[in-house]
């Protein structure tokens, strides 16, 4: 276990504590559009405040290039979290220059400080000693709660946690409680239900998966290769020419491991992407030459859905088809319904997986809804995460600059997002619980100080 941020005695310490608040947004009105990670990570800023830490935020915003470019600043984020918390929250106009050091100087316990976009920086992506190191001296401790880059090597990821005492905070506690515990101990049957376009990207995680998994359901364009190498027609569907005897090697390889493949059997189809044709239904091994599958089709849905209902856990990750245009999205809302809705433990992936179940309305309803694309699909393929590597173990000494101490576990009453709510499905049990979830409550809101820029 890593050390968490409950193990080490945080009054009077400035804090360095990376978000990913990469939120989705408008860059040119900074409009917030969805304000998930932000509420994700109340439970360690309050934690924090509430403890006497000064919380200094810092966090990326899109792809700047490791240039200042203002449509990316984090000046938006700070006024929504600012209408979130009950603490004094000031935004910085840099990240380690003198406005951002005037700022820190000037905090009492439990304010908070937002720190311009780190990538305005290229040694943040670089990794740079030189940047970590001007990270590192404006705190006293690092946390890592940015779950949703933990895969990364940066700078604020994994430079300055070699230079501070350093822990995890209550985010990527919970992240990794659960899919550790998925890949296990899992109440079975295990299914797990992959798409998306590319097979390239699910290789690893279906290799990790064969020996874990009772059943994969796999759909989305990376569906197609696995029916070509089985020797169906799929017209001029996507497929990975170069990866057809990978799949007849997984497809062989499932008849003695412990997952069973489990491939579409019709499929919605059109002669392309944009045609205002109408779609045709043809079997995932008969289709035309002229047209391409977009969709699962009603067959599989159901097919797909038998599996899911009689799951004791879940786990999802990648699209069933084109869900961005409404007349492919169909057997991807229909699957996030039926997650949705089944007795075993549902665990969404990140990334397009997330967006999909969102979008089609269900995302409040399943168990878990993971922040982090990349870094939850890292863990489904049996990798080690940098950012959480670098972390000292929980138990180990902490080394500050002035003193040393041993870390201390001290009991905290205060409920957190890590504590698992009423309401939810648990990983040890099938049975459907039928108490409402609790929704996040909204704190008093506060004016951000922020430094206009000419």
């Amino acid at each position: 276990m890593k050390r968490s941020i409950k193990d080490i005695e945080v009054s009077g310490k400035n804090v360095l504590l990376r978000l990913d608040f990469n939120v989705p947004m408008n860059y040119e009105t900074g409009e917030i559009y969805d304000n998930t990670r932000i509420l994700e990570s109340l439970a360690t800023i309050n934690y924090l405040c509430d403890s006497g830490a000064k919380v200094i935020i810092c966090s990326h915003l899109g792809r700047p290039k490791g240039k200042v470019d203002k449509k990316f600043s984090l000046a938006p984020v700070a006024d929504k979290l600012a209408m979130l918390v009950k603490n004094k929250v000031t935004f910085a106009t840099d990240t380690v220059g003198s406005d951002a050091k005037q700022k820190i100087s000037q905090m009492e316990n439990g304010d908070i400080v937002v720190l311009e976009n780190l990538r305005f920086d290229s040694g943040e992506e670089e990794n740079s000693p030189a940047f970590a190191k001007k990270l590192a001296s404006l705190a006293d401790i690092y946390v890592n709660d940015a779950f949703g880059t933990a895969h990364r090597k940066h700078a604020s990821t994994y430079g300055v946690a070699k230079l501070l005492p350093n822990a995890v905070g209550f985010l990527i506690s919970k992240e990794l409680k659960i899919i550790g515990q998925i890949l296990s101990n899992p109440n079975r049957p295990l299914v797990a239900v992959l798409g998306g376009a590319k097979i390239s990207d699910k290789i690893p995680v279906i290799e990790n998966l064969l020996d874990k998994a009772d059943y994969i359901l796999i759909g989305g364009g990376m569906a197609y290769t696995f029916v070509k190498a089985k020797g169906g027609k799929v017209g001029k569907s996507l497929v990975d020419e170069e990866k057809i005897s990978l799949c007849k090697k997984f497809l062989d390889l499932s008849k003695d491991k412990r997952a069973e493949i489990v491939l579409p059997i019709d499929n919605i189809c059109n002669i392309d992407f944009d045609s205002t044709n109408k779609p045709r239904r043809f079997l995932s091994n008969q289709i035309d030459d002229n047209y391409m599958g977009l969709d699962i089709g009603p067959k599989t849905i159901k097919l797909f859905k038998k599996y899911i209902k009689n799951a004791g856990t879940i786990i999802w990750n990648g699209p069933m088809g084109v869900f961005e245009n409404s007349v492919y999205a169909r057997g991807t809302n229909k699957i996030a319904k039926y997650v949705a809705k089944a007795k075993g433990f549902s665990f969404i992936g990140g990334g397009d997986s997330a967006s999909a179940v969102v979008k089609s309305g269900y995302g409040k309803k399943v168990n878990h809804l993971s922040t982090g694309g990349g870094a939850s699909l890292s863990l489904l393929e049996g990798k080690t995460l940098p950012g959480i590597e670098i972390i000292s173990d929980e138990g180990t000494e902490l080394v500050f600059k002035n003193e040393t101490t041993k870390s201390s576990k001290k009991a905290h009453t205060k409920k957190t997002s890590f504590t698992k709510k009423e309401g939810t499905k648990s990983l040890t049990t099938n049975k459907k619980q039928t108490s409402k979830k609790t929704a996040p409550k909204k704190k008093v809101s506060q004016k951000v100080k922020a430094k206009k820029e000419s």
